[in-house]
Formats: structure tokens, C-alpha cells, sequence
């Protein structure tokens, strides 16, 4: 029932990443109006990341994760509603987007926190995997490709809101019947945390990570992809594609698939092989090197050459995340491993709304092929200061996950 609730809620959230710039234009809108809705979509993010930390590991993370839907199902209804009435006004589009985006902020600590509950170790690789595949091919291929091919059929963009809708629906009757998860050993000073305060729980997750240099130095890693990569990936990335390309949204949704697949194989790869011995290292350079192809997409009017650049993007990404996801739920105490993963999401995320704010307003003064190249060079010279910063080579054989 979790998982497939998880699979409704994923291919809904691919779905909206078209339909929202579409209804954007749809509305008169250009890139200035798109960073606006797509920043508030961050903005919500971040503003509930850390607050689900706390909540996923004081509440029930089954009961947050139907709040979470029953949040998705509102927002999205009210945009499928609105288009019946006509165009979507770009205010309630950016409402829409910040509930959405706030409820990912309690989504994704309470799921990262129930998988070591429900799964021992040795499974957890392969449990990632399979929730790393099925997001991008979701989330980033099939959501997005049915959602252009619905948008080409309906009078208004906004009126593909309602398939959305009802998979947000169904995910949430699916969690109604997810049954508790199996209690854990928790710490000595478990029966405390209902009393201490909230900000000691915080203290307690950010003096983990300070002291802790892969975790540190791998957040600070992803903000700063974050920044150079998010804005000009979701901001100008659909615009570059309806003016070299063509304005079918077929073609953009199309492209995201691409993105996806990729990302579907690079999970399924790196899940069926053990952790890798190397596994700091192997994670920071294939992400590293994930970017470059982001290079050819600001510079080619050639499709193909496009889809092949994003497909390699979606592999090396997804690649990464699979390894990261798995780090935390092994080398985290369980205790704490909500925070930590809210923490993750804010700190790697906290200038996702500034790329996203930014990207239009730059596009007008800097060409967009030069932001495509800092976008992908960046992270790949990044990666080499982090390693050896954070000495992670020998953080890695001094702990090793092998099972």
C-alpha cells in the first residue's frame, strides 16, 4: 500500500512539472512568470523541510505522509477547478505551487525516516534503488510524457490538473490502509523527546552534521549545483526547447521522459552492484560529472543531441542519489535520521528559489548558452575541492559498508 501510494503521488508530481508551465503560459506568462511560481514552489520547500524533520521523528510518518496527500489533492483540485473558469491567474498558480512544495518539505524526511523502521540493512540499497528508479521514470518520464500528450488533447492546460487530481486521490485511500510501522529500539533518551524543546532536537541534528565532513561537505556540494543547475533546468530549459525545437508540449515533455529514463537506468545500475567500497568517492564524481552534459543542451539546436544530453544528466544524478540515500539510513543514528534528512533537503536546497528567481531575469542580459556552460562546469570543478576537503578517500575506508 506505501509503495504504491508512493508510485500515484510521484507520476502526479511528474505530471504537474508540465502542466504548471504550460498553465503558466497559458495565462500570458513568460520565464519572469515561471521563476515566480517555480521559486514559490522552492520557497514552500524550504520552509517545511525542517519542520518535517522534527514532526517525522516525534509523529506517526505514516499519519504525515496523508496529510501530505490530502495537502496535494487540495492544491491540485483547485487549480483543475479555476480552469474550468478560464485561465489560470499566475497568483493562484504560485499558491498552488507552495503548498505543493511544502508538503514535498514533510514528504521526504517522514519516507527516508520509515524505510530503516520497515527494512533491515542489507536491503536498503536495493529499496533506494527501486524508489530511484521509479521516481525518475515516474516523476521525470511517464508523468511528464502523458502529461504533454493530455495537454496537446484538452482545450486548457489547467484541465489536465484533474488526471492529477486523481492520482493524488487514490494515493491518499491507498495510505488509509497502511498499517503502523514495527517498533524500533530507540535511544536512552527517547522518553525525553517529548518534552525537550524543538530547537534542541535542531541543535542536536546540526552539531551532527558540523561534525560529521562527508555529510557537511556534501550539503554544501549540492547547494551550490543547486544554484548553478535548477534555474536554468527548470526555468529556461522549457523555453530554449518551444523556440529551437517547436511549441508542441510534447516535445518538452518528451525531453523530461528522456531525463527520467536515464535516471530510471542509473538506479537500477547502481542497486543491482554492491556499495561500492569507494562510495563517497563514487558518488561525488559521477555527480560531478553529470553536469558536463548540461553544457551541449545550452548550445544545440539538434533534438536528439538534446534528449541524449539529458538522458546522461537523469543517469549520473540518479546514480548519485541512490548511494546518498542509502549513506544516511546507514550512517545516521535512526533516532535522528528525520532531521538529518530535512536537514539534507533544506541546506541542499536552500537557493533552489534564488536559481529559480533568477534564471528569467539573467536570461535577459546573459545568453542562455553561457548559463547552460557555468551550469555544467561548475559542479564537475566543484567536485574535486569537496573530496579532498572533506578527505573523503579515507573517510570511506574507515568506515565501510560492505555487507
Amino acid at each position: 500500500m506505501l509503495f504504491s501510494a508512493v508510485v500515484l503521488s510521484i507520476f502526479g508530481a511528474g505530471m504537474w512539472a508540465v502542466v504548471m508551465v504550460y498553465t503558466v503560459i497559458d495565462s500570458g506568462g513568460g520565464p519572469v512568470e515561471l521563476s515566480v511560481v517555480a521559486a514559490a514552489n522552492a520557497i514552500g520547500l524550504l520552509a517545511c523541510a525542517i519542520p518535517g524533520g522534527i514532526v517525522a521523528d516525534r509523529v506517526s510518518r505514516r499519519l504525515i505522509l496523508r496529510v501530505v496527500e490530502l495537502v496535494n489533492l487540495v492544491a491540485i483540485t483547485s487549480v483543475a477547478v479555476a480552469g474550468i473558469l478560464g485561465p489560470v491567474s499566475i497568483p493562484h498558480l504560485t499558491a498552488a505551487a507552495f503548498l505543493l512544495g511544502g508538503s514535498a518539505g514533510f514528504f521526504f524526511p517522514a519516507y527516508s525516516a520509515i524505510l530503516p523502521r520497515i527494512l533491515p540493512p542489507a536491503q536498503l540499497l536495493a529499496a533506494n534503488g527501486l524508489e530511484g528508479a521509479i521516481r525518475p521514470a515516474l516523476q521525470q518520464a511517464a508523468g511528464p510524457a502523458v502529461a504533454g500528450l493530455v495537454v496537446a488533447a484538452v482545450v486548457a492546460p489547467a484541465h489536465a490538473a484533474w488526471v492529477i487530481a486523481g492520482a493524488h486521490a487514490l494515493a491518499l485511500v491507498l495510505l488509509l490502509f497502511v498499517r503502523p510501522e514495527p517498533a524500533t529500539d530507540d535511544p536512552p533518551d527517547h522518553e525525553a523527546s517529548t518534552t525537550r524543546g524543538v530547537f534542541h532536537d535542531l541543535r542536536e541534528a546540526v552539531a551532527f552534521t558540523v561534525r560529521t565532513p562527508w555529510l557537511l561537505w556534501t550539503l554544501l556540494y549540492a547547494t551550490v549545483w543547486v544554484l548553478v543547475w535548477m534555474g536554468p533546468e527548470e526555468v529556461l530549459l522549457p523555453f530554449i526547447t518551444r523556440e529551437r525545437i517547436g511549441e508542441d508540449p510534447r516535445w518538452f515533455g518528451f525531453l523530461l521522459a528522456a531525463y527520467g529514463l536515464g535516471g530510471v537506468l542509473g538506479s537500477i545500475v547502481v542497486s543491482s552492484l554492491p556499495l561500492p567500497r569507494r562510495y563517497l568517492t563514487v558518488m561525488i564524481s559521477v555527480w560531478g560529472l553529470s553536469t558536463l552534459p548540461f553544457i551541449v543542451v545550452g548550445f544545440t539546436d539538434l533534438y536528439w543531441l538534446m534528449v541524449l544530453s539529458v538522458f546522461a544528466v537523469g543517469f549520473g544524478f540518479s546514480y548519485g542519489n541512490v548511494i546518498w540515500g542509502t549513506l544516511l539510513q546507514r550512517r545516521v543514528p535512526t533516532h535522528m535520521l528525520g532531521r538529518i534528512s530535512s536537514l539534507d533537503f533544506f541546506v541542499s536546497l536552500a537557493l533552489m528559489p534564488v536559481s529559480m528567481a533568477l534564471a528569467g531575469p539573467l536570461a535577459e542580459v546573459v545568453p542562455i548558452p553561457v548559463i547552460f556552460l557555468a551550469a555544467g562546469l561548475i559542479p564537475f570543478l566543484l567536485s574535486f575541492f569537496v573530496l579532498r576537503i572533506a578527505r573523503m578517500p579515507s573517510d570511506e575506508l574507515a568506515h565501510p559498508l560492505g555487507d
